[in-house]
């Protein structure tokens, strides 16, 4: 046999006799008590021996233990079973004898368990303390031979005794064993008897029993209970004859009878001539001394079935037996608190059942409900709050109603709110839970309980306002302490809100952060302008913010306070808020600004502004001033207003200067005010460009060449595209600094990869095609003429019509290459023919050899310009193929286009061409029908003037096959009346010649 089944052997011996010892000693009549107390001590024994028998690291020397024990339980049952047979029959000085024996059984048994390594118990320090204490009780022992108690009323209530007393100096007095003779221990006994005698396969059914025996560790009496409910009584009134009932029951009874004398006690059935119920208060103090005690023993029970537990059962039946001992005294929590309950109960918050996890939350709620001082024991025992956090999240409702029901109640405390406010995504879990009120109702509402409890903490308000829930951010900042307004102030401006978050807060929180902006506390109004900076920042707020008159105090932040007075970051927020509010597209030119009515539009609002520009050295200050100025040019009564300001300050210059600034926000919105002011000042403008160091060529070059463009590019190409195209000098300088091939390579560039290889790509590729436009509006000038032959501009605008995604691109090319197609009459030349040296005399030509020649020599002629064309040096647009992409153009949808692309045809029919020649070319590619449908699909007053001069130019010089297609367009005469009853003077003349 192996030593393992010697064990369990032995183990199931040792348990057998343990119960035969216990069911022999409750009918042993003499000297009962001390017998009864004998068999409890063996029955207390009973859980050391099993956890000896089942741990995890079992001793070396647990054979022998268990055998020592055995043998000492063996000689225990031979006494008792002497006794048992003889009973009355027991002389007094074998009684002492066996007494003694057993007493000393019970000692040496106490000094076997002290053999138990530490060990065994796997770090269970609570079961070893548990042991140790009640092998040092066994070893102090001592039966006293006495008198059987007289009555039951008349004892002394025993002092605490436990199953496993963990204190080690905590002892059960010898007393305490008399009423161990009552007929509820016997009882008890029995159970216990029948227990012990089923299989102990397993550790997890012995260890059950614990938690069974907790309401009958301490003594009962049977006068506890009540004759008619049978129920240990809470209210106790005793009747006439003497007899104590529970007075519910009893009063229950009287009522049973219809006359008073009628009335009899239930259990001895004496006539009653009264209904008097007096309490018993001597028996009620001893039940509830009793309970007392018991409550305590039954906490120490559970804790041990908690740490030793290993099955669901078992954990479940402990944690329901605390809370029926929770329930009925305050102080029975405070003392599970202290007996270290509260560990073990977060332990199993991460436990695989659903059902032990529920009751724990349920028992931890009882715990913290409504008591302060329990809150602050579970607070300090609760040391990370992750794990009931996360059971927010279970898929088990039960679990997050549980765990959302604890948490409200430990919300309430101000250590435990802000622990679960700090916790890692706590607040953003029950932000997710308040607003999912769709799919959990009731996990909603506890949730917004929760976050309502976490108010009180700031650091938990920034967090909920981080995660989108913003009111109680809001509610502080317009009803909370200075100091309190202080801290969500300086939040919000730290926040990174989305657009929703800042309308919110900008309807709800603007009067209060404007008052606070009148405060006299300097680090508050610097806070509260930040955070109206951040909340301005979304344009669609801009009307909210204009009613709650914030324009008039940023404009007396910017202008009327001191240098020194405030720092200028102040400034730069106050001027940064109000371009915010400016460019959401509020009516500015009626906002007044000063009690003597300017409004912010105003030449005071923008001389101020023009110098604070010229005197700053703060590149973000000067940013937000420029922005200013950009919105103000939005509005022509205001755009005059800078213009006429800009020119009596010569503020260009200082707008040119920041072009090149490092700080790259502050050049791109330089450089968009200075486009915005081109077509007024634009003349000007060039020339200071031209004369500032480095300029123009700067806005083209760059350091390095890439395919990732940026804004100030970009900006900066369409600056030079939108300055005054027939500025001779900025074009020779652009034509001196060599611009021309830089430009064509970053086209040909984003040709080549597109126009989503960058946001700005689009306007770059603008700006630069602007530039090349440029050129061809100076054509006189012989340079730039030689620039456009040698880069070959017609055959560049002829690519861009068609690979662009622009609309802007094409109008452009379109432009360009009218400019250049009406140079091409003074471009193209005869051939000149060269007349040969000498001739030879009687020479017979070869015929075929000869046409052959002069086929070969003689240079082609252009149909319609008559002379030697070519795109390159004479810009033809035949020659470029131009003219089929240029016609293609006539059905784009936007009319710029359309428009710039027949200007561009209406070249080839001036007076200075062949008008027939280009007609008959122009019909070939059925150019008729491309016009006809400009004058139907278009309103526009120069379109439709441009298609009937065509259509006229077709009907004079194209001849019948013109008039036919012309006149078999069934739409045509309407078209023509519509011109002739809405256009213009010349209009109705050429609809009237058609």
């Amino acid at each position: 046999m192996s030593i393992n089944n010697t064990s369990s052997s032995v183990f199931e011996s040792l348990s057998e006799d343990i119960s035969s010892v216990i069911e022999s000693v409750e009918c042993i009549e003499v000297e009962q008590e001390i017998f009864v107390e004998f068999g409890c001590y063996l029955y207390r024994v009973f859980p050391a021996i099993m956890e000896l028998q089942f741990a995890e690291n079992p001793p070396k020397n647990k054979k022998e233990i268990l055998q020592s024990l055995s043998m000492n339980v063996n000689l225990a049952k031979d006494l008792v079973g002497e006794c048992h047979k003889k009973n009355h029959s027991v002389s007094d000085t074998e009684l002492v004898k066996i007494i003694a024996q057993l007493e000393g059984i019970i000692k040496y048994i106490g000094e076997c368990l002290c053999l138990i390594p530490s060990g065994t118990f796997g770090g269970a320090r609570y079961a070893e303390s548990a042991v140790r204490s009640l092998s040092d009780e066994l070893q102090n022992v001592h039966f006293e031979l006495e008198q059987p108690l007289e009555s039951i009323t008349s004892f002394t209530m025993p002092n605490e005794s436990d199953l496993y007393p963990v204190d080690a100096d905590e002892s059960v007095s010898t007393e305490s064993s008399r009423v161990l003779s009552m007929p509820h221990m016997i009882d008890f006994l029995k159970i216990t008897n029948q227990r012990s005698q089923l299989q102990h396969e397993n550790k997890d059914k012995s260890v059950a029993a614990l938690s069974h025996v907790a309401n009958y560790i301490e003594p009962l009496y049977d006068t506890f209970f009540c004759p008619l409910t049978k129920q240990i009584m809470a209210d106790l009134v005793t009747i006439e004859n003497g007899v104590t009932y529970e007075r519910k029951a009893i009063s229950e009874w009287f009522e049973t009878f219809s006359h008073q004398d009628d009335i009899s006690c239930p259990i001895t059935g004496m006539k009653l001539t009264s209904r008097v119920l007096n309490t018993n208060v001597a028996l009620k103090t001893t039940i509830e001394e009793w309970k007392e005690r018991n409550e305590a023993a039954r906490i120490k029970v559970a804790r041990t079935t908690l740490s030793l537990a290993c099955s669901d059962s078992m954990i479940l039946e402990a944690i329901i037996d605390l809370q029926h001992v929770c329930k009925r005294r305050r102080y029975n929590k405070v003392k599970l608190v202290s007996v270290g309950i509260l560990p073990l109960l977060l332990r199993l918050l991460g436990y695989k059942g659903k059902d032990v996890i529920c009751e724990a939350l349920e028992l931890l709620l009882q715990l913290a409900e409504d008591d302060d001082e329990v809150k602050e024991m579970v607070s300090d025992a609760m040391d990370d709050v992750s794990a009931l956090i996360e059971l927010i999240s279970s898929s088990h409702q039960e679990i997050r109603h549980a765990s959302l029901l604890l948490l409200v109640e430990l919300s309430r405390s101000r250590a435990l709110g802000e622990k679960i406010g700090s916790a890692t995504g706590a607040i953003l879990i029950l932000v997710s839970v308040k607003f999912n009120h769709h799919v959990d109702s009731f996990a909603s509402e506890k949730a917004d309980e929760i976050l309502k409890n976490l108010e009180r903490f700031p650091d938990a308000v920034k967090r909920m306002a981080e995660y989108g829930f913003l009111e109680p951010l809001v509610d502080h900042l317009k009803e909370g302490s200075e100091e309190v307004q202080m801290e969500m102030v300086s939040c919000l401006g730290e926040l990174s809100l989305n657009n929703d978050s800042k309308t919110y807060v900008a309807e709800m929180a603007s009067p209060s952060l404007i008052k606070m902006m009148q405060s006299g506390n300097t680090v508050l109004r610097n806070a509260t302008i930040k955070a109206l900076a951040r909340i301005s920042s979304d344009h669609p707020k801009g009307r909210i913010l204009v009613e709650s008159g914030i324009v008039n105090i940023m404009a007396e932040e910017m202008f009327t306070c001191g240098t020194y007075d405030e720092p200028m970051d102040s400034k730069t927020e106050a001027a940064a808020i109000l371009a915010n509010v400016l460019e959401s597209g509020v009516e500015h030119d009626v906002i007044e600004v000063t009690t003597l009515g300017h409004r912010i539009s105003s030449d005071y609002v923008v001389y101020n502004i023009i110098y604070m520009l010229k005197n700053s050295t703060l590149d973000e200050l000067n940013t937000n001033l420029i922005r200013i100025l950009l919105c103000f040019t939005k509005s022509p009564e205001s755009m005059d207003t800078v213009v006429a300001v800009v020119n009596e300050t010569e503020a260009s210059y200082t707008l040119i200067e920041l072009i090149n600034n490092q700080h790259e926000r502050l050049g791109v919105a330089a450089i968009k005010l200075l486009i915005s002011l081109a077509p007024h000042v634009g003349n000007t403008l060039a020339e200071r460009l031209c004369k500032t160091r480095g300029q123009p060529q700067s806005l083209i070059e760059w350091p390095t060449e890439t395919n990732h463009f940026t804004e100030k590019q970009a900006v900066s190409a369409n600056f030079l595209a939108k300055l005054p195209q027939q500025n001779l000098t900025l074009n020779l300088a652009l034509l001196n600094n060599n611009v021309v091939p830089t430009i064509l390579r970053r086209i040909s560039a984003i040709q080549r990869n597109g126009t989503r290889t960058s946001r700005h790509a689009t306007v770059y590729l603008e700006g630069l095609v602007g530039i090349l436009y440029r050129f061809t509006t100076t054509l006189y000038e012989p340079q730039i003429l030689s620039l456009a032959k040698t880069h070959n501009l017609t055959s560049v605008f002829t690519e861009l019509l068609i690979e662009t995604s622009s609309d802007g691109v094409q109008r452009l090319s379109a432009t360009g290459l009218e400019n250049l197609s009406s140079e091409s009459i003074n471009q193209s030349r005869p051939p000149q023919v060269k007349k040969s040296k000498s001739k030879k005399l009687f020479h017979l030509p070869n015929f075929s050899s000869s046409r052959s020649l002069d086929t070969r020599k003689t240079p082609v002629l252009c149909p319609v310009h008559r002379g030697t064309c070519s795109s390159e040096t004479t810009f033809c647009l035949i020659d470029a193929k131009a003219v089929e992409r240029l016609l293609a153009c006539l059905e784009h949808e936007n009319e710029e286009v359309v428009e710039a692309s027949m200007s561009a045809i209406c070249t080839l029919l001036d007076d200075k061409v062949d008008v027939d020649n280009s007609v008959s070319l122009l019909t070939e590619m059925n150019s008729i029908q491309y016009i006809l449908n400009v004058l139907r699909e278009h309103k526009q007053e120069c379109l439709r003037q441009k298609s009937l001069w065509m259509i006229e130019k077709f009907l004079v010089r194209g001849g019948n096959k013109s008039v036919s297609d012309i006149s078999e367009d069934r739409l045509l005469p309407a078209s023509l009346i519509s011109a002739f009853h809405n256009g213009n003077d010349s209009m109705k003349q050429m609809a009237e010649n058609i």
